[in-house]
């Protein structure tokens, strides 16, 4: 073979000279690249964001879920089990629905169903004769949240949280 490196590197003819002039500096190669990169980002930053605060605006939706069913569930089961010991059911239920959820309580809408009656107020003195063994309690809590991804609110989304206890 005719040709070797060791022999190629040595050569200094007119098409070696034309070669190393048509050469691009490295500074333009890297500044394209990098001019690659930012274009590459600004088509994919504004998915990574919708993504990332619909994932977050998710989680709060989903935390606040969790918090509501189990304070409707610590209410219920307060209220199953305090037959005879109170005046207002339903106040010592939201009494103890607001302790368990207290970042909840400002707009909270609950109702209560005590042995088939159904109460919508957080007092309910005449319920005390309905609080029979063996009937049920229901307590049904339901709490208004915001979707918010990228500055865009969907305002009609409502969790719930229904419980149904035996009285003792």
């Amino acid at each position: 073979m005719w040709y070797s490196a060791s022999h190629s590197s040595s050569q200094s003819g007119p098409a070696t000279r034309a070669r190393a002039a048509n050469k691009k500096p490295r500074a333009a190669k890297s500044a394209r690249v990098r001019g690659g990169s930012l274009i590459e980002f600004t088509l994919v930053m504004p998915v990574v964001l919708l993504v990332a605060t619909g994932l977050v605006s998710f989680g709060f939706a989903f935390h606040d879920n969790l918090v509501l069913t189990n304070a409707v569930n610590t209410g219920t089961q307060l209220l199953s089990f305090s037959r005879g010991q109170t005046s207002d059911p339903c106040a010592t239920a939201y009494s103890a629905i607001s302790n368990a959820a207290p970042t909840l309580v400002a707009n909270i809408s609950l109702s209560y169903v005590i042995n088939g009656t159904t109460y919508n107020s957080n007092s309910c003195t005449g319920a005390t004769s309905n609080m029979v063994q063996g009937s049920t309690v229901q307590i049904t809590g339901s709490y208004p949240c915001v979707l918010a991804i990228v500055g865009q609110s969907s305002s009609n989304c409502t969790l719930r949280a229904r419980v149904a206890e035996m009285v003792q």
